[in-house]
């Protein structure tokens, strides 16, 4: 296993006596930690609209706000005590949708732009982030660890949502798309490492046995 603690896992540490306080008052006005989450997917989906036409300062706004509601699905799960795979499965895959309806947005833009360039370079930001949880989620269903990498979802969001703000959007998807791909590269390495360990583990095996 990896024991290294990501930046993600940081973050809740350190928010957390503000995470639980709001998330127990979401659980007790009736909110679901499904609804939640699928709140978050339909405020990404209006940023993207607003980033699709131009308004990016206004988009990366609405972005953020986004962000910041679906960080909640998570503690609520924890603090009902009935944290689900199914939930997890729904957060995992509107993440994702949330990523692409993004960079959907930002293609649109530089397609309406006739912005070429920007069009392939969003198209491999988008490309290098569905690899980066790809990667892990592939991993992690071989019993491997993929936890890894210079550019996970929180970072690619600390990226983005600044660079929109200041009207930067060509910038934003070129450092994702170098960061974005060079993370997925990085833990396919990791995982290379661990399957060459676990060949030469059950290499031994069976000699120890014969």
């Amino acid at each position: 296993m990896n024991p290294k603690i990501t930046f993600t896992d940081r973050l809740r540490i350190v928010f957390k006596n503000i995470l639980d306080p709001i998330g127990a008052f979401l659980n007790r006005i009736g909110l679901t930690p499904n609804a939640i989450t699928l709140l978050g997917l339909v405020g990404t989906s209006i940023g993207a609209y607003f980033i699709s036409q131009g308004k990016m300062t206004t988009g990366a706004f609405i972005l953020l706000v986004s962000v910041l509601v679906d960080v909640f699905d998570g503690t609520m799960a924890r603090l009902r005590g009935d944290p689900s795979d199914f939930g997890g499965f729904v957060d995992s895959v509107s993440d994702r949708y949330a990523e692409l309806i993004t960079f959907g947005g930002l293609l649109y833009f530089f397609l309406s732009q006739e912005d070429k360039l920007g069009v392939m370079v969003t198209f491999a930001a988008a490309a290098g982030s569905v690899l980066v949880s790809y990667v892990k989620a592939r991993a992690e269903g071989l019993s491997f660890t993929a936890k890894v990498g210079i550019l996970t979802r929180v970072e690619r969001y600390f990226v983005l949502i600044p660079l929109l703000v200041f009207n930067q959007p060509f910038i934003a998807v070129l450092v994702i798309a170098v960061l974005g791909n060079i993370t997925a590269l990085q833990r396919i390495l990791h995982v290379r490492v661990q399957g060459h360990e676990r060949m030469k583990k059950a290499r031994e095996k069976k000699e120890y046995i014969h």
